[in-house]
């Protein structure tokens, strides 16, 4: 199956280990990618978090180690929102783009998103940030990030959610355990039906209507067929199936109140600036989701809602309503203070 493997050119990534038992683990590696530099303070570091089928390579073009141009290119480089801020970007645990994953073992133990962050926090202790900035991810990098505010309340300044959730919905779960059923059944197969079923569930019933309607090609197909055999090709190109199990099911065991007293007291938790954005046609994670996220972290501003026809991957696609919203956040260059 897909996913980056030792022996691979290495690209833009780094690697952090650490070596002492985690979670089941007898240790892990998380890799990841960098831009721009830390200053004297280590006060200008910004995390960004990547969703279920993301990784490190946040900018950047296709090159030997990337098989996929970077997948918020718009955020990271000179004259963009996160310019003048050294910029982190790691593939989470569980993943296949370098970090510690079934790839590497077999009888990978479940994990959470809590552990997920907690690998993450033994990164920015080994890099040296105490603070972040800012914390900004979308989808599964929404839960990583409202999971480091409410975890790690003083090691985040601020904070950007984007089309994602506090806890995991019966849909949400349903959906994804369709698409695990599918892996396990023919993880060589499985994986293509269950990017199939996710792809349907990122766009907007407006958007594939108006693309594709009931159009065929000349071969007597839909046409909305072939789009989503592309991509599910495209995937299994460049994704273990393992990982995508073993991510999905931590998405689907997501809740940031287990153990907290419920949503509400988690949330209260939370002592960063916020922004939370949904958008209006994500049929996947609706904008309820965000709304309970606005007005249960006592720092977030009104919920913003992004415009967009494009359904869920709206948060990936529109640069300019997302780019806006980094800048409110952390203005241009204030990470060079």
């Amino acid at each position: 199956m897909g996913g980056w493997r030792f022996g691979d050119p290495n690209g833009r990534r780094k690697w952090f280990s650490h070596a002492a038992p985690f979670g089941g683990l007898p240790g892990f590696q998380l890799a990841y990618e960098t831009w721009g530099t830390l200053n004297a303070e280590a006060s200008n570091a910004v995390l960004v978090l990547h969703a279920l089928t993301g990784d490190s390579h946040v900018a950047g073009g296709v090159e030997p180690g990337h098989p996929t141009p970077g997948w918020w290119a718009s955020l990271v480089g000179p004259g963009k929102p996160l310019d003048g801020f050294f910029v982190v970007a790691p593939n989470v645990l569980g993943g296949c783009q370098g970090s510690t994953g079934p790839w590497q073992y077999p009888a990978f133990p479940d994990i959470a998103i809590r552990d997920q962050v907690a690998a993450e926090v033994h990164l920015a202790d080994f890099l040296g940030i105490e603070r972040w900035a800012a914390v900004v991810g979308g989808s599964m990098g929404g839960m990583r990030a409202v999971e480091w505010a409410v975890g790690q309340p003083a090691r985040v300044d601020s904070l950007l959610l984007l089309a994602t959730t506090a806890a995991a919905s019966a849909e949400q779960i349903g959906l994804a355990s369709a698409q695990v059923h599918a892996i396990k059944a023919s993880p060589a197969e499985g994986l293509g039906i269950a990017r199939r079923i996710a792809h349907i569930s990122y766009r907007s019933e407006q958007e594939l209507q108006a693309r594709f309607g009931r159009d065929r090609q000349d071969d007597g197909r839909f046409e909305v067929e072939s789009y989503l055999d592309h991509h599910a090709a495209k995937l299994t190109r460049r994704f273990d199936a393992a990982s995508y199990v073993t991510l999905t099911e931590a998405m689907n065991s997501h809740d940031v109140g287990r153990g907290r007293g419920g949503v509400k007291a988690a949330l209260r938790r939370v002592q960063a600036r916020a922004l939370v954005a949904g958008v209006d046609s994500d049929r996947l994670y609706p904008l309820a989701q965000q709304r309970e996220l606005a007005a249960g972290i006592p720092g977030a501003d009104d919920l913003r809602v992004i415009a967009s026809p494009y359904g869920h991957d709206a948060f990936l696609i529109e640069s300019e309503q997302v780019g806006a919203l980094v800048r409110e956040l952390v203005p241009a260059h204030s990470g060079s203070r």
